[in-house]
């Protein structure tokens, strides 16, 4: 018998698009089942009736062919090769450290931590919720501040909200923030940034000549970016005095041993847990924190996790008060915080958890003497040290013009030092500093380039360099948590027990609209741990990062061709970070026309609830658009506000395809409109997903775009973060993209700005995406986005009778996602959308996104990763609880005790002696046949909201005040 003729083709053999057929969950013979099933004899058929004509590329994007999985994984290896790494002693908010492997392993490479949604159904997040809640209390206890949230962006970012958060609560009418110039100085550029649009004055200096300004409010660094630490409690209680409120960034290792800034008596406390166990990545992603006063605690922004009490009122956690959702409040939001950096904040939290405040303790303890012995060292060899009092950071004075020469003579024995000033020069240690690297460290420093004693000579045991008043004496940590699981053994079963907990993408589907819960694959997630990449810091010499130079220019280049921009900026590090820094670059434009007065940005009614929340803290005035009857943007009401507003018109802020799930045959009738009228069109990119190998923004109306790599291009949700929102700019906008102090550019002068503490962002994620373009090339991209309109639709037609589907296309096909509309069916049986989505747990699938952008709908995205099987189940279990809704509707089963209000059901319900429901056990937690073969157990029942909101609590407490039943 011979060989089949394709295994005859040599080209078949090496399956260089391997990977786009594991990537694309249905195989070719289901496209085509599918595609029949819809009417369509292709995809290029399907397509033509999906996407308006006038905006499809005319030929491919030049990404080149696909690629395999090992041989990207090679070239990702060459770039992470590039990059040289020394020992990072540059500090500035940044620091090496170590990931404990159990850690490393079970979640920061485990993909059921990894691949699971932000945790807006608590029912099935109470795994994550619970590290989160970890991570509460760790930074309320080492803050020594009421009340934490559960992570920020990064340092420079959360510092910039707390600054705005002051400014609404301080009854100071001054316009001025007073910064000191103590501060990193990434974090007074992001500060200066957030300011201008808002009519602050950030004005730096000297700390103590604050009151001077009479601000509204202060900004401290403790310990300061050089290291200094000081007692600050009266300067607190001095400018409280003037109705000024205090925010300061602190290191939160140094909290350990110093004594917390709550107990200085300040308002708000921010910083990154970045060394509790999260490698530098070039800048990110980190999980930054925000702690303040219990007071306060309704104008936090971000997320807040407390405990609640479920349906049988056992404890149970959830995402608490409003804070979380700021973006709800449209343009009178005071944040447009959407996000968090939930994976990297559980790793810290997991890291206090493995290491306990014994073994914290020990690990502070240990970089401060290695401090101290360094201090002594340099003392011996007649350096003065700035200041006397530190815990891992000395400022060295040297002589003028030596600091590059030290640090030159460092970089060549393998450490990268902090230039200061021509006289000064940073050292900062950590918790992988080792004695004989000090030793060698000395040696730079020595005129024969070797010390000529014993660097133990330098260790005096009584010379700690912290004054007793700056010393901690509050405990911290004592909750049982984290004093239980430091074998590894009980630390690896406490990750999976709480693992077990939560549905991510290695259960099921997730298939929330706009947000593409698609296949994070492993081949993309192993770079991220290679040292080439993660041990790099974010300002070493840029000699030190070739490998990461050409890695983003190659990165850059790929993602111009995609959008057809013509630059791409990788600073801000999260979707809504880039909408805020779309809009600058829009503001920036304007300003150098000399039209500071095009303040107003017109927004579709439709738009997501961070639109215009990013469009007031740029600085914008907010003009709702409506929609018409189909979902698209009024173009008669766009063309009327347009033509009104057109001396002050700034900007347009569109998404594409809309947020109701279509594509808009007018698209680029609209950019024209705003065109016509002054103003630039801002796309956001949420549904990118959609376009990518069919059509580029850059081509058909846009100037500017951010693009969602945590959607569109692989980077895993991570349980809500980490993400990336790099934006692309048509080429009249390339001046104005945001910069850093690291580069040449950036000076006041030049008016550069920076919206990220790192130049590039989140860089240490980006290899995923890189990865995922090189495996998928030109073609595989242009199937994802045909699949993943295909997938769509195919779910939409199906559930048709059953549901209705609320907007469609001219030629009656939905986008990349669907609306099912429930609220006819709600008026008739009072099942609500929160019922159905409860009722999926049953089934073992996360709901659809609840009531966004209508009120009373489902908005499904099932993204091209799925495959046809579980698009059927996913269906399957739509229409099952179709028919429950008809069986009250029809009155045979009652409208306030049916199995849809009762969901989801638990294995203590089904395992309870009595069985109080109408309906029989196996119909309420297997409802259909296949869900034996993989049951998920919601580990609580519905959770009680209102609950949790009037009875805040959200750290650790003692066991004994959580309620038994």
């Amino acid at each position: 018998m011979g060989l089949p003729n394709s295994f005859k083709d040599l080209e078949f053999l090496e399956q260089r698009d391997e990977f786009v057929r594991r990537h694309i969950g249905p195989s070719d013979k289901d496209i085509s089942n599918m595609l029949e099933f819809l009417g369509f004899s292709g995809l290029e058929q399907l397509i033509n009736n999906t996407v308006p004509n006038s905006i499809l590329v005319k030929e491919p994007i030049k990404i080149g062919k696909s690629c395999p999985e090992e041989e990207v994984l090679s070239r990702l290896r060459l770039f992470a090769g590039k990059n040289v790494v020394k020992r990072s002693m540059i500090g500035m908010g940044y620091h090496d450290c170590i990931t404990p492997p159990v850690i490393l392993r079970n979640i920061l490479e485990n993909p059921a931590w990894y691949t699971a949604y932000t945790p807006y159904q608590p029912e099935i997040s109470q795994g994550r919720l619970e590290a989160l809640l970890n991570f509460q209390t760790l930074i309320s206890d080492l803050t020594g501040m009421d009340i934490a949230n559960s992570s920020l962006l990064d340092e420079g970012t959360a510092a910039a909200e707390a600054m705005t958060m002051i400014r609404n609560l301080s009854k100071n009418q001054s316009s001025v923030y007073y910064v000191s110039d103590a501060c990193h100085p990434q974090t007074i550029d992001i500060l200066r940034t957030r300011a201008e649009p808002q009519g602050i004055e950030v004005v730096v200096g000297n700390i103590e000549s604050c009151i001077e300004c009479n601000p509204f409010g202060i900004f401290i660094q403790y310990p300061s970016t050089t290291g200094r630490i000081f007692d600050f409690s009266g300067l607190v209680e001095k400018v409280h005095e003037n109705d000024c409120l205090v925010a300061v960034a602190s290191d939160l290792m140094s909290l350990v041993l110093l004594k917390p800034p709550g107990e200085f008596g300040v308002d708000v406390v921010v910083g990154s847990s970045q060394r509790f166990g999260v490698p530098m990545g070039f800048g990110g992603p980190h999980g930054a924190f925000f702690a303040t006063r219990e007071n306060y605690k309704r104008s936090i922004p971000g997320r807040i996790v407390g405990v609640s009490i479920d349906a049988n009122e056992d404890s149970a956690l959830r995402l608490s008060l409003q804070t979380r959702e700021q973006h709800i409040r449209r343009e009178k939001a005071t944040s447009n915080i959407c996000t968090a950096q939930v994976l990297l904040a559980v790793v810290a939290s997991m890291y206090a958890v493995y290491h306990g405040p014994v073994g914290l303790r020990r690990i502070a303890e240990r970089i401060h003497r290695f401090t101290s012995i360094l201090s002594n060292g340099l003392e011996r060899l007649n350096y003065r040290l700035e200041s006397n009092y530190f815990f891992d950071t000395v400022e060295v004075n040297v002589d003028d013009r030596k600091a590059i020469a030290l640090i030159q003579e460092a970089e060549k024995r393998g450490f990268n030092l902090r230039f200061i000033s021509d006289d000064r020069v940073g050292i900062s240690l950590d918790e992988t500093t080792k004695l004989q690297e000090i030793e060698e460290l000395l040696g730079v420093f020595s005129e024969n380039g070797a010390i000529d004693f014993e660097v133990l000579e330098c260790d005096k045991i009584n010379n700690a360099r912290i004054p007793k008043e700056l010393l901690r004496e509050s405990s911290y940590l004592t909750h049982t948590v984290f004093n239980l699981y430091h074998s590894e053994t009980e630390m690896l079963r406490y990750i999976f027990r709480l693992q077990e907990k939560d549905i991510s993408l290695t259960r099921s589907m997730i298939p929330l609209g706009s947000c593409t819960m698609k296949l994070n694959a492993t081949s993309e997630m192993i770079p991220i741990s290679w040292e080439g990449f993660n041990r790099i810091h974010p300002f070493a010499p840029s000699s030190q990062c070739e490998g990461y130079k050409a890695f983003l220019e190659d990165l850059e280049k790929k993602l111009s061709e995609i959008t057809g921009f013509s630059r791409i900026s990788f600073q801000p590090n999260s979707g809504a970070q880039g909408e805020y820094a779309g809009l600058l670059v829009i503001r920036k434009y304007h300003e150098k026309q000399g039209e500071i007065n095009r303040n107003i940005c017109l927004i579709p009614s439709s738009a997501h609830g961070t639109n215009p929340a990013s469009a007031v803290m740029a600085g914008f005035e907010v003009i709702v658009v409506e929609c018409d009857d189909s979902g698209n943007v009024d173009f008669s009401d766009l063309k009327n506000k347009a033509e009104l507003y057109s001396s002050n018109l700034g900007a347009l802020m569109v998404t594409y395809p809309s947020t109701h799930g279509v594509f808009e045959e007018k698209i680029s009738d609209i950019c024209k409109v705003v065109h016509a009228n002054g103003g630039q069109v801002y796309m956001d990119g949420a549904n990118l997903n959609a376009l990518v190998g069919l059509c580029r923004p850059g081509d058909f109306g846009p100037d500017v775009a951010h693009m969602n790599l945590h959607k569109t291009f692989c980077i895993p949700h991570g349980g809500g973060g980490p993400g990336m929102g790099p934006i692309g700019v048509a080429e009249h906008l390339l001046p104005f993209i945001p910069s850093h102090f690291t580069e040449e550019s950036h000076s006041s002068i030049d008016r550069g700005y920076t919206v990220s503490s790192a130049p590039w962002g989140s860089a240490g994620i980006l290899p995923i995406s890189w990865a995922y373009i090189e495996m998928m090339g030109g073609l595989g991209l242009k199937k994802a986005s045909q699949v993943a309109i295909l997938n769509a639709n195919y779910i939409s037609k199906k559930l048709e009778g059953h549901y209705e589907v609320l907007y469609k296309g001219l030629k009656e096909m939905v986008a990349h996602e669907c609306i099912i509309d429930l609220r006819s069916i709600e008026a008739r049986s009072g099942v609500t959308v929160e019922d159905v989505a409860k009722r999926l747990i049953d089934f073992g699938f996360h709901a659809p996104t609840m009531s966004f952008p209508v009120p009373g709908t489902l908005m499904i995205e099932p993204t091209e990763s799925e495959s046809k099987e579980e698009l059927d189940r996913f269906c399957e279990a739509m229409i099952e609880i179709r028919k429950e809704i008809t069986e009250v509707e029809n009155g045979s089963s009652d409208k306030l005790q049916n199995i849809l209000k009762n969901a989801p059901h638990t294995s203590r319900d089904v395992s309870a002696e009595i069985w109080t429901y109408s309906y029989s056990r196996e119909k309420a937690v297997f409802p259909l046949p296949w869900i034996k073969e993989n049951k998920y157990w919601p580990p609580v029942k519905r959770v009680n909201n209102p609950y949790g909101d009037r009875n805040l609590i959200c750290s650790c407490q003692p066991i004994e005040n959580f309620h038994e039943s």
